[in-house]
This record gives structure tokens, C-alpha cells and sequence, in this order.
């Protein structure tokens, strides 16, 4: 029932993995937030680009899923804004944004992840720092513009899981400045 409910409420875009649902395609949002995550698309085909039987995942969806194995568990420690930690067990392949959002950790993501904001600020420990893939222009330019930024300040959404990390600690800066509406929480689609 629900393969078919999902089947008859998405199509994917002709030129491009993006799914759109019928019913806000007309939208000026949605068809906005589209063109968005299509020019993201060319820089991130390789993390959102998952498959399942079923067809492609939507966006964050992929964060929504359980390891199929102990050999995908990555083990993250997010730090919130009062310091509390939280052990979070994630995947090989999970974005660090969305696997926060899929436990409650409030690591904002204004612009859901298609580099256009720089409200999922995290800072990461410096013994994951070498780790990482190097940041790139886009991400640099829109951390210069995140406030208590640090020199191990990275976005959560260009974090992709990987064994590498596995134990990675993130700790969420003391606040973020959300250009669209400041104090509004975007919740997951």
C-alpha cells in the first residue's frame, strides 16, 4: 500500500535524482527549492544518490534507515547547545544534518542542505579534523558568514559518515543566524 501511495505522489525529475511530489509541483517554493537542490546536485550526486529496490531514496530519507550491518555503524557523539552529549549510532553514508535531525538534536539546516546557509554550524574535535574532506570555496565563503565561528568549524550537511569517523564528536555552536526567519525550526519533508 504504501509503494503505491508513494509511486502515484512522486516522479523523478527528468534531468536530474530529484524527486518532486504532483500536488506542490506548481508551487513557487517547491519548484525554487527544486532548482536549489538541483545545482547542489553536481556537487553531491555521490551522497544523495543512493538506491533501494524501491527506487531512489528522497532526500534524508537514507538517515532514516537502521544499519543493515555492524560493519556500517559509525558511532557520532553530537554535544548540544548546553552541553548535554548525545550518543548517536549512525551509518557509512549518513549526512551529519539529517542523522541529527532523525534524533532530535536541534542542528537547524535552514536551506536542507543544498549549501545556501550556514545554520547547521557544528564544530568538530580535533581528532577527527584531518579525517575530513577538505571544506570547499562554497563552504568556506558560508562560514565566514556563521557567527562564534572557530578554526574546527565545519556545515553538518557537508559531513558524509564514513569508518574514518567512527566516534566523532560534534559540538553545536551557541547559536545560528537563520537569514529566513530567525527562531523558525524547519521541519523534516
Amino acid at each position: 500500500m504504501a509503494m503505491s501511495l508513494r509511486a502515484s505522489a512522486f516522479t523523478i525529475c527528468k534531468s536530474c535524482y530529484l524527486q518532486r511530489c504532483h500536488k506542490y509541483m506548481n508551487s513557487v517554493n517547491c519548484w525554487f527549492k527544486h532548482k536549489v537542490l538541483h545545482q547542489a546536485t553536481a556537487l553531491r550526486v555521490d551522497v544523495k544518490s543512493f538506491k533501494t529496490a524501491a527506487g531512489p531514496i528522497l532526500d534524508s530519507e537514507y538517515e532514516w534507515q537502521d544499519p543493515k550491518s555492524e560493519e556500517e555503524v559509525v558511532n557520532v557523539v553530537y554535544v548540544d547547545r548546553e552541553g548535554k552529549r548525545h550518543q548517536i549510532r549512525g551509518k557509512v553514508g549518513d549526512n551529519v544534518l539529517f542523522l541529527a535531525r532523525r534524533y532530535g538534536i536541534e542542528l537547524e539546516g535552514a536551506c536542507e542542505a543544498s549549501l545556501a546557509c550556514s545554520t547547521c554550524h557544528v564544530y568538530v574535535h580535533e581528532d577527527y579534523w584531518e579525517k575530513l574532506t577538505e571544506a570547499d570555496e562554497k563552504e568556506e565563503d558560508l562560514l565566514d558568514m556563521a557567527p562564534f565561528l572557530k578554526p574546527n568549524s565545519r556545515l553538518g550537511c557537508q559531513i558524509i559518515l564514513s569508518k574514518d569517523l567512527e566516534g566523532i564528536e560534534l559540538a553545536l555552536p551557541a547559536g545560528t543566524r537563520n537569514f529566513y526567519v530567525d527562531g523558525h525550526v524547519p521541519q523534516p519533508h
